[in-house]
């Protein structure tokens, strides 16, 4: 019986350096998987910088550019001032949105004016860029380049009245509404006048004239 009890002990057993390993296993498959999400996040992080680095210094050569003379300097204007409009008009229609108004299709219509504004900024950039290094004048490109830009920037002038229009007339109502609850207030705070002080007031006028002929 002791001689059992002593086999099925040994098979339950586990040894030691079998526990070691299993641990020590586990903890490598931890530090992977951590060391994986770590190479994902700056892999994430690093490609957004670069973007954004992208960007940044595209920004900043439009702006030298824009300092210069001729067409091509006329043309990275351009784009410098359809991204002011296009932005101005993007934050007017995000601010309503976030009030809640009610603006129907105009979100969606921003969106496809900003995609196009983007089509149109890239035509722009190649405009300007060709004719930095050739002097071949495009006139007819050039006026239908600006041609789109005046329609463009139009439409952001349309959208940023009509949400400015809503904005006064949602204003001027809720004065109209504060201003009739100022007037009954200043109403109702009034002293109501007695008609015994009035009475009052007429008996000592009419004394004070007979005591006072002249």
């Amino acid at each position: 019986m002791d001689q059992l009890s002593s086999e099925i002990k040994a098979g339950l057993e586990v040894p030691p350096i079998s526990t070691f390993l299993l641990i020590l296993l586990a903890v490598v498959v931890i530090f992977l998987a951590l060391a994986g999400v770590a190479v994902y996040a700056l892999v994430k992080v690093g490609k957004r910088a670069s973007q954004s680095a992208r960007q940044a210094t595209a920004r900043l050569a439009t702006h030298v550019n824009a300092m210069g003379n001729g067409d091509a300097a006329e043309v990275e204007r351009l784009r410098l001032d359809l991204r002011r409009e296009v932005s101005m008009t993007r934050q007017h229609v995000d601010a309503a949105l976030q009030q809640g108004w009610g603006l129907g299709d105009l979100p969606q219509l921003m969106r496809e004016l900003s995609q196009q504004a983007d089509v149109h900024d890239t035509q722009l950039g190649m405009y300007a860029q060709q004719r930095r290094v050739s002097p071949y004048v495009d006139h007819v490109t050039l006026d239908r380049l600006r041609e789109h830009q005046a329609k463009l920037t139009a439409m952001c002038a349309r959208i940023r009245a009509d949400l400015l229009d809503s904005q006064v007339h949602h204003a001027s109502t809720g004065i109209e509404e504060l201003h009739a609850r100022t007037e009954l207030e200043i109403e109702s705070r009034r002293r109501t006048v007695d008609p015994l002080d009035e009475i009052d007031e007429l008996y000592r006028k009419t004394m004070q004239e007979r005591r006072d002929p002249s």
